[in-house]
């Protein structure tokens, strides 16, 4: 069989489970997604529209995890499918080895790392945008209005309703009390009303309540000194009208500009930037605590401070100086100076944790635009002679090892990314501590695989 035929083959037999493989992860992460953000979602009044960009931009954000998810699972079911029906077996008795015979995906593969880097460079950044920037909006917006009978609604600023009734109309109400906490002095006016109709006017700007045969109570602000007098007013009425400014509710749109420096929106070019101007920012930042020290202490002794230069201070007996009926008032300011002066220092110390934490947060997301991109050719490294060795096709057995390796990767990732935001180890052995991990467990399978070393149970044996 030619090379070329062979090459169609196989991509043929890879190309159906990776779109599916694909479209299946994304869905259960947007689900997953949805089911997170679902009380910021629900009850909120927001029109279908909305909610579907929300859910576009979700699901183009989550691309650089689902590809390499993709990628492992696609390969591992491609390879078991052939090695189940004894194709990898027959052409491997023609002479053809696992590694001409996985040329045509691991050119692919390399595509889709290219792909998964300019993807994360250039158009994640924009994505992550629009997307942060409208499921911040989205958190922050109010619940619809919606008053319901038998329960007080405290939806409005400064004000509390409760209806005992409503009718089928919707808008009718009975049993009306309104409670006015607008001037926050507590429960000192309110309003009743036995039948009241509800009512949004300018465009659902405002709800006006008509309001029919009731009264308003109010307690009077006595004149400053007379505590002793609490006057207050009743008034009836038959009919009389409340407005309420409903512009809380409506959906505001927070311009992006908030966000664009995020270190998450920024490209590597821009992530570079910032990394120098943060880098120059904190050696200042240190020669200024440096100098701040050397002018109140003798000595210096912060290795996170570099080499400081310092001088010996003579010391003098104040004693004689200062009269006896001073010395307790000297000490005490003395002292007072000194509290001040640590409390300033411990300041700044915080503000260069600050600054290098802020460093290493832009360092982790650098290098995260390539780990997950290599990510992808890692797991097709493992995939591929995993699918050869287990002989299994199908969503069963490589769904198991997918999800097993894919877990590992995460969760390394996950591990390594937290310990290089925290200092415990250097951004780039925190990000690539899971590629380090898994790059050679991929090599001695793919070993295993190329010279039919064994099956799937001798991976687990112990050699006698």
């Amino acid at each position: 069989m030619k090379p070329k035929v062979l090459h169609r083959f196989l991509l043929k037999a890879y190309v159906g489970p990776f779109l599916a493989t694909f479209f299946v992860v994304e869905f259960i992460l947007v689900l997953q997604f949805l089911w997170k953000y679902v009380d910021d979602l629900v009850g909120k009044g927001f029109d279908t529209l909305l909610i579907l960009k929300l859910m576009a931009l979700a699901s183009v954000s989550f691309v650089p995890m689902a590809l390499p998810l993709a990628i492992l699972l696609a390969t591992l079911m491609t390879f078991g499918n052939l090695g189940e029906f004894f194709e990898l077996t027959a052409i491997k008795s023609g002479g053809i080895s696992l590694w001409r015979f996985m040329r045509p995906l691991t050119g692919l593969t390399l595509v889709w790392v290219v792909f998964a880097f300019f993807f994360s460079n250039n158009i994640l950044p924009v994505v992550n945008l629009k997307f942060q920037t409208l499921l911040y909006d989205i958190r922050e917006q109010r619940p619809a209005l919606s008053i319901q009978a038998g329960v007080y609604y405290n939806g409005i600023d400064g004000y509390s309703i409760h209806v005992g009734k409503k009718d089928d109309d919707g808008k009718t109400l009975r049993q009306i009390t309104i409670y006015d906490h607008s001037e926050r002095r507590g429960n000192t006016k309110y309003v009743y009303a036995k039948r009241g109709e509800m009512e949004s006017v300018a465009n659902n700007h405002y709800l006006v309540l008509k309001l029919y045969d009731g009264f308003v109570y109010q307690e009077i602000q006595p004149k400053a000194g007379d505590k002793a007098v609490l006057p207050a007013m009743k008034m009836e009425f038959k009919e009389q009208q409340v407005g309420f400014d409903l512009s809380a509710f409506r959906f505001s749109r927070t311009q992006e500009s908030t966000f664009k420096d995020v270190y998450t929106m920024l490209t590597v070019q821009q992530l570079s930037t910032n990394i120098d101007s943060l880098k120059i920012q904190r050696k200042n930042r240190i020669s200024e605590v440096a100098g701040f020290q050397n002018k109140y202490y003798a000595i210096v002794a912060d290795s996170n401070l570099g080499t400081v230069k310092t001088t010996a201070r003579s010391v003098f007996q104040w004693e004689a100086m200062v009269p006896d009926s001073f010395h307790v008032l000297v000490l005490q300011d003395a002292k007072n100076g000194v509290s001040s002066v640590k409390s300033y220092t411990s300041m700044l110390l915080r503000d260069l944790e600050y600054q290098q934490n802020n460093i290493s947060a832009h360092l982790v997301e650098r290098h995260k635009k390539f780990t997950l991109s290599v990510a992808c050719l890692v797991l097709f490294l493992i995939g591929a002679p995993l699918g050869a060795i287990i002989k299994k096709g199908g969503f069963g057995m490589p769904m198991l090892f997918s999800i097993l390796f894919f877990l590992v990767y995460h969760v390394t990732s996950m591990i390594g990314e937290k310990m290089a935001e925290s200092g415990k180890v250097q951004p780039w052995q925190g990000m690539w501590l899971a590629t380090f991990l898994l790059l050679p467990v991929g090599l001695i399978l793919m070993i295993r695989a190329n010279t039919d070393t064994g099956g799937l149970k001798s991976l687990f044996k112990r050699k006698k």
